[in-house]
């Protein structure tokens, strides 16, 4: 019974039973908005405003869920020491980023902008590769060669970098 009511609702064949559905499908109550706030007559309490899902910092949304030391780390470039300098600067409490007011908001977004994050610091790293290419260095050179550049031996690992094993034609296996 479920299967079958679940593909007539799926195909859009039968919309007036999708409230009955939500069990089967997994959609919680406020996938229905129409059909809750017509059954109350007062309107459900944080359906009436603009919700925020993330606070843009960085030009990244970090999430509202998490705590601000730990929600910047989502930003490219900054990791977890970074973080923590970035709130002792501030001298904000670790609160999660939903309960941040605009003017902390403000500040937090001044305070990241000191740093080289995201783009420029991705344009950075790959410019200091090319340059490495182009010189034609030992490190440039193992660039371009897709192998490692920081010593490291590569007769029985290094797959990271070299990708995935190639049969060579014509070896064979040496039997003892």
């Amino acid at each position: 019974m479920a299967a079958r009511t679940l593909s007539a609702s799926t195909t859009g064949q039968n919309a007036a039973r999708m409230p009955t559905l939500k069990k089967f499908v997994g959609f919680k109550v406020a996938a229905f908005p129409a059909t809750r706030q017509a059954s109350k007559s007062t309107p459900m309490a944080g359906r009436t405003g603009l919700v925020v899902r993330a606070a843009r910092v960085g030009g990244v949304d970090i999430p509202n869920q998490k705590r601000i030391e730990t929600a910047l780390t989502y930003i490219y470039g900054i990791g977890p020491t970074t973080a923590r300098s970035i709130m002792e600067e501030t001298t904000m409490e670790n609160k999660r980023t939903r309960e941040l007011s605009e003017e902390e908001l403000t500040v937090l977004r001044q305070e990241v902008d000191k740093y080289s994050t995201e783009g420029d610091l991705r344009r950075f790293n790959i410019m200091a590769i090319k340059r490495l290419k182009d010189i034609q260095s030992y490190r440039g050179k193992r660039h371009i060669a897709g192998l490692p550049c920081r010593g490291q031996r590569t007769k029985n690992n290094a797959r990271t970098k070299k990708g995935k094993r190639v049969a060579i034609a014509g070896k064979k296996k040496v039997t003892k």
